[in-house]
């Protein structure tokens, strides 16, 4: 019994001992061999890593307006489960066809999603349709959920996830410069693509340690990176003159239905670009219904043969080198050079002083001036330091950089050059850097669109300043040349510019037509009208530049074009608070014109602010909103009143006196004052006339704002009142020492423009090459005349 008893406890003993071995070998496994990968699996079950998106940067005009914002969205998602429960997939495909239009066969397959174990699906994200959809189909989703509660007594069968997604609250507006965001967060084109990174921002993250149920441990640590939220953009665009242009543009469209139309306005002196749209445009909260044509921004990515337009090259070139006699007769209507004839669209003016050439737009005459007077090699430097065959370095992706490829030996292609035609091809914005340099003093200036970039987490501000490339013509040439633009609009006799005219203010500009190249030849049934200007020419604060390719009917940039530069510019500066000069416009046979009838100032107290600003912009009047409120409580003028020349209007959306100061510069006192007044703020005076300055400040714990006048006179020239008149005009005199016609004391009348801002097509016999350029080559490359090589 004994010895049975022992055997029985060796056995137990060995038995106890070798599990107690097994368990040793197990946990030496488990901690040593595979402790790593149980490590690994502990922190995934324990430890939660969590994502912190940023907030994609804010989009702004120059006042502050947004145009790009992350604004609400949401996901509709179903519950596979649920809805077989209960048998109601067929009304769940019904309606959710119908609010998403989503095809029903998709809607089935998700709503029969199985997983890998045979079990229906408790969560589908309906994409198509349901992705990221606006909060009109939120609330649409919503009324079904209850519907289902209410009659099935069903929850959690249909739902919405919220997220977010970029909006555009202005719509098509600005399209072009602003791009679009894609729905999985990668952006389309324009700015969104250029400030992609600066705009992004970057993801933080929150670690952190959580039971089975995902309540966070107590006492375990956690690792906590904020998300830097994306910067904000503040843009030298200007909503307000950006409305103006396609305001205007639409209505051309309407009437020459034009293949493409582009329009850019910035402000000469900065090159702040101050507006741009091409046609067709396209809305970027939809952006995947729209033709793939409409998302090329012509702007800066096509490029043409700019006809006309470009003579205002050739012409600062000839001022500078001082081969420029306005006085000086040359015999137009026919030019021949390399063997082939150059001629003016009208063989009939007969002998014309260069500056009438000018004003008539005399492709003969500019013959002369680029290939006889300056030469191949001159014409050819002065092009290239206006900008042209190189980028601008605009800060928007996939920029042209044109191209200027004539060849100075050859005299046909230098003369063709000298009027924007031949193997000349440039982009709109290159053109208004041009056309800025000659209203600015003769600075070229890089066009740019962001003003500020500001980060919204420090409120540190990157401020964008302005940056010249180089001084391409001296300032005094610059002004000969403005002045002899001028003439172009003014001269209501022979000017092709006649009707970019505008009462009250110096207007320079040059239109253009020339017929495109289709294939290897040009074809005179197509063809691109331009114009291109600045005002006020004593102190240009806007360049505008209007493009149409292909308009319906047969018209010349001076009668196409003009007439929207025109409403642009005018509109613009009574918007920018620019004071007309109040001279008043005759005609050449002195007879009186009339003048242009001031508005009256509407009833708008009580309306909604977006009612109100867009009655006042499609009135064309200026105005200023004051406060963050979403009605009208006060407005200066009252209604009733008389506008006058350059006068705003002020809407006031608050009571609070804390509300921003608006810019008061070029407001006279009495306005300034009654503003201030509505607003509860006192006021400090120093000088008389218009408002050049301004600083808010608090005096004896009161809001106060001291303002700085100036005559105005001085404010409207920059002249002091001391100065002489000859000082004052600015106007160069003429080589035979006598100043130059100015012509603003004329009025467009109602003739039509009949054509004259010509090209090398108008009746030449020029054949552009192979690749669609535009050029010909001379008598000693005859065979390529002809066509018989390249």
């Amino acid at each position: 019994m004994v010895k049975r008893i022992k055997l029985r406890t060796l056995l137990i003993g060995g038995c106890i001992t070798l599990f107690f071995l097994v368990l040793l070998l197990k946990v030496f496994w488990i901690q040593v061999v595979s402790g790593e990968y149980w490590h690994e699996q502990v922190v995934a079950q324990v430890e939660k890593d969590q994502v912190i998106l940023p907030k994609r940067g804010t989009i702004t005009d120059r006042k502050g307006n947004v145009l790009a914002t992350d604004a609400p969205a949401y996901t509709v998602v179903v519950n596979p489960s649920i809805i077989q429960e209960y048998d109601l997939e067929n009304e769940v495909v019904a309606k959710l066809h119908q609010l998403l239009k989503t095809p029903e066969d998709e809607l089935r397959r998700h709503l029969s999603a199985k997983d890998s174990k045979g079990n229906y699906l408790v969560n589908r994200e309906i994409r198509n349709g349901g992705w990221k959809a606006d909060p009109e189909v939120k609330a649409q989703v919503d009324t079904f959920k209850k519907y289902l509660k209410d009659k099935y007594e069903v929850i959690g069968a249909v739902d919405t996830v919220q997220e977010s997604k970029r909006y555009y609250p202005e719509n098509k507006l600005a399209s072009h410069v602003l791009g679009y965001q894609r729905k999985d967060g990668t952006a389309g084109m324009g700015l969104e693509a250029y400030y992609n990174k600066e705009l992004s921002g970057t993801a933080g993250k929150l670690l952190y340690q959580r039971d089975l149920k995902g309540v966070p441990l107590q006492g375990s640590e956690s690792i906590y990176e904020p998300a830097q939220n994306g910067k904000n953009l503040k843009l030298t665009i200007d909503d307000t003159i950006q409305y103006y242009i396609e305001n205007a543009m639409q209505e051309a469209i309407a009437k020459y239905n034009p293949k493409t139309m582009t329009v850019v306005a910035a402000d000469p002196q900065t090159m702040d670009v101050l507006g741009m749209a091409s046609y067709p445009n396209f809305n970027p909260n939809t952006y995947g219904s729209a033709p793939l044509e409409s998302f090329r921004n012509n702007a800066t990515q096509s490029i043409y043969e700019p006809g006309s337009t470009f003579k205002i090259v050739t012409l600062a070139a000839a001022v500078q080198e001082k081969v420029f006699n306005p006085n000086e007769t040359y015999r137009s209507g026919i030019v021949r050079v390399g063997g082939w004839d150059i001629r003016d669209v009208s063989r009939n003016w007969g002998t014309l002083t260069y500056l009438q050439g000018v004003k008539r737009s005399s492709n003969v005459g500019f013959v002369h001036l680029g290939l006889d007077k300056l030469g191949g090699e001159k014409l050819k430097n002065y092009i290239n330091n206006f900008g042209f065959g190189v980028k601008t370095g605009i800060d928007l992706p996939s920029e042209s950089a044109g191209a200027i490829t004539f060849h100075t030996q050859y005299k046909s292609e230098v003369a063709t050059a000298s009027f924007g035609h031949g193997r000349v091809q440039v982009t709109p914005i290159q053109q208004v850097a041009a056309i800025s340099a000659i209203a600015n003093g003769g600075k070229l200036m890089v066009p740019h669109l962001v003003k500020e970039i500001v980060n919204p987490d420090t409120d540190e501000v990157q401020t964008i300043q302005p940056k010249e490339v180089r001084q391409v013509i001296s300032k005094e040439s610059a002004v000969q040349t403005s002045s002899y633009l001028e003439q172009v609009v003014s001269d209501q006799e022979i000017g092709t510019g006649r009707l970019a005219y505008i009462d009250g203010y110096r207007v320079a500009g040059k239109t253009g037509t020339a017929t495109k190249v289709v294939g290897k030849v040009y074809d005179h049934s197509k063809d691109v009208v331009s114009f291109i200007g600045f005002a006020p020419v004593n102190d240009p604060k806007i360049a505008v530049l209007v493009v149409m390719d292909e308009p319906n009917k047969s018209v010349g940039g001076g009668t196409a074009a003009a007439p929207v530069f025109k409403k642009i510019v005018s509109q613009s500066l009574q918007y920018m608070g620019v004071p007309k000069t109040g001279t008043k416009a005759n005609k050449t046979d002195g007879s009186a014109v009339k003048t242009v009838d001031l508005p009256t100032v509407p009833q708008l107290t009580g309306q909604v602010k977006k009612d109100a600003q867009n009655a006042l912009l499609k009135q064309g009047i200026a105005y200023e909103t004051v406060g963050k409120g979403s009605k009208i409580v006060r407005q200066y003028p009252e209604a009733g009143v008389k506008m006058k020349s350059g006068q705003r209007i002020y809407l006031l959306t608050e009571d609070s006196a804390n509300m921003t100061i608006p810019d008061f510069t070029g407001v006279s006192l009495r306005d300034t004052l009654q503003v201030l007044t509505l607003m509860k703020v006192g006021v400090q005076v120093s000088g008389e006339g218009y408002v050049v300055s301004q600083k808010a400040q608090m005096v004896n714990g009161k809001r106060t704002v001291s303002v700085k006048l100036q005559p105005a006179k001085e404010t409207v020239t920059g002249v002091k009142p001391e100065d002489t008149p000859d000082q004052a005009t600015g106007v160069a005199t003429n080589q035979s020492g006598s100043a130059a016609k100015t012509g603003t004391n004329l009025k467009p009348d109602t003739k039509t423009d009949t054509g004259t801002d010509t090209t090398a097509n108008a009746g030449t016999s020029v054949r552009p090459p192979s690749g669609g350029n535009s050029a010909i080559a001379d008598e000693k490359s005859a065979a390529a005349i002809k066509g018989e090589d390249n």
